[in-house]
């Protein structure tokens, strides 16, 4: 039987990969090859995670006109992917919402960084540091709660 969980990462594959059939195809130039995102040992390597998955239709697409700004947040994104769905395949579900969290918060800091660096509204620069000093925050809970509560 499947799990709530298990649903909604099939949910959103299936979504992600309709519209990924509307994007381009890459040029072999412009590989996308942003190492996952980090989780603590906690999260582990559960069975049938997605360890080497990358966002459908990511790997084939064509970034040769996109500007730096474009690529980068495309890097985090396909650097976040991955993880989130490792971490969402541990078997509690409160764990599975920790790992998959922690992946998904540290998405949000480095999609934040890009803001930064290439940014030109201090509105908007002012908002990713903001999500970044909370995101790095949270993290850091949702680690000591995995350490004091993870089986």
């Amino acid at each position: 039987m499947m799990t709530k969980t298990v649903l909604m990462i099939a949910t959103a594959l299936l979504l992600s990969g309709f519209a990924s059939a509307a994007l381009p195809q890459q040029s072999s130039e412009q590989p996308m090859d942003a190492a996952p995102t980090p989780l603590p040992e906690q999260c582990g390597q559960a069975e049938g995670a997605s360890a080497g998955h990358t966002m459908p239709g990511m790997a084939g697409m064509d970034m040769s006109s996109m500007d730096e700004a474009q690529k980068a947040n495309m890097a985090a994104m396909t650097k976040m992917h991955p993880s989130m769905m490792q971490g969402m395949m541990a078997k509690d579900p409160d764990v599975a919402f920790a790992c998959g969290m922690i992946a998904h918060h540290q998405g949000a800091i480095d999609m934040a960084e890009v803001e930064l660096k290439y940014g030109d509204n201090d509105e908007a620069k002012k908002m990713a540091q903001t999500i970044i000093d909370a995101q790095t925050k949270e993290i850091g809970e949702l680690k000591q709660w995995l350490e004091a509560n993870a089986k």
